[in-house]
């Protein structure tokens, strides 16, 4: 599933017209993107939780070249799938 079809998903579900869906989704992704980007972590219960993990610079090498890089640190957000989700998938 991809943005357009939940936005279609919401539309059909709750009776809204095509602008509201795509506002609500927008604003889920603007709200999650700014806790993340502002170091805060985002639990959804039953589902799973986002978080950032920050990473150390590193020698990494170039597979083209071959040669060493030196990769900076930076940071990189994280999904922990939650335990019910995973019974869900696992048909449990």
């Amino acid at each position: 599933m991809n943005k357009s079809d939940l936005i279609v998903a919401l539309t059909a579900k709750k009776n809204l017209t095509e602008t509201q869906a795509t506002e609500i989704v927008d604003l889920m992704v603007k709200g999650f993107t700014n806790t993340l980007k502002n170091g805060g972590r985002i639990e959804i219960r039953g589902f799973g939780s986002f978080t950032v993990r920050k990473y150390k610079a590193y020698k990494g090498w170039n597979p083209k070249t071959g040669k060493a890089v030196d990769v900076k640190p930076k940071k990189m957000p994280f999904f922990k799938v939650g335990r019910e989700l995973k019974k869900m998938v696992d048909g449990k």
